[in-house]
């Protein structure tokens, strides 16, 4: 299990981003945004606060390339939704924004010692060649078979998995991955890839609250907070805190296992 985890937090004007440990000196990053849709906050994270992390990383690491990686979940391109969010204006010459559909691949073992559903999990090797990645996630709540899904830094991950390979009815989504459900898989999501995440942010300037399982439409609800730290569980956990949200059943279990493996 590991050890507690300090979690930060602060007014969104005020949020200045301190990297974790792996970041200082890196040689390579690998920043995992909300990117997935052509929509804006709190559909997807907003430049400012995507922007405040990258200019965190680049104080620590001044020579270090920033691989900005994300699989998208509609029929609009990255690079478009990119270019209609501003990100590229963001980026310096060691930025670059990667399609994680377009990427080589890895088999990553599942290193639960109770495994839901997939043994191993496919996803950019990427993650297993560079320094340090981050997870920056915006703060959503869907709802699935009647049961409130949260959505963070955990569930953010979801976009680096191949749509060719987990792609079921749609070809824009990776319906493979709710399948028994999204927060039994998401146990696996954590233990095949979680692992390889030193750093968490959760863009909780506004939650999104959608009446169904569209996480793209919904009530903006204004919380006027970013949450930090190096545990993916603990910064959600606390964003939920913030958000009014009861703790996901999928943290507690992920908890629960941590403590098993």
């Amino acid at each position: 299990m590991p050890n507690p985890k300090t979690v930060h937090q602060a007014k969104t004007e005020l949020f200045r981003y301190e990297p974790p440990p792996a970041a200082l000196g890196a040689a390579r990053i690998l920043v995992k945004p909300n990117l997935g849709y052509p929509v804006g906050p709190p559909v997807t994270v907003s430049m400012g606060v995507l922007g405040a992390v990258l200019a965190g990383l680049r104080r620590c690491s001044p020579t270090a390339e920033i691989l900005i990686v994300e699989g998208v979940c509609s029929p609009v391109s990255l690079t478009d939704i990119a270019s209609r969010h501003g990100l590229y204006k963001l980026l310096d010459e060691g930025m670059q924004l990667l399609d994680a559909d377009c990427l080589p691949l890895q088999e990553y073992p599942n290193r639960s010692p109770q495994p839901v559903r997939f043994q191993s999990m496919f996803a950019p090797a990427l993650l297993a060649e560079v320094d340090c990645c981050i997870s920056v996630g915006a703060f959503k709540r869907t709802t699935l078979k009647g049961e409130p899904l949260i959505s963070a830094s955990l569930k953010n991950l979801y976009g680096l998995f191949p749509r060719a390979k987990y792609k079921a009815r749609s070809a824009n989504s990776r319906g493979q991955l709710h399948r028994p459900s999204v927060p039994l898989v998401l146990q696996d999501v954590y233990f095949s890839i979680g692992h390889f995440f030193h750093g968490a942010v959760v863009d909780g300037d506004r939650k999104l609250v959608s009446p169904d399982w569209k996480p793209d439409k919904g009530e903006t609800i204004p919380l006027g907070q970013i949450i930090w730290g190096t545990d993916l569980l603990a910064v959600d956990r606390r964003a939920c805190e913030l958000g009014n949200e009861l703790t996901p059943d999928y943290l507690e279990a992920i908890e629960r296992l941590r403590w098993l493996s």
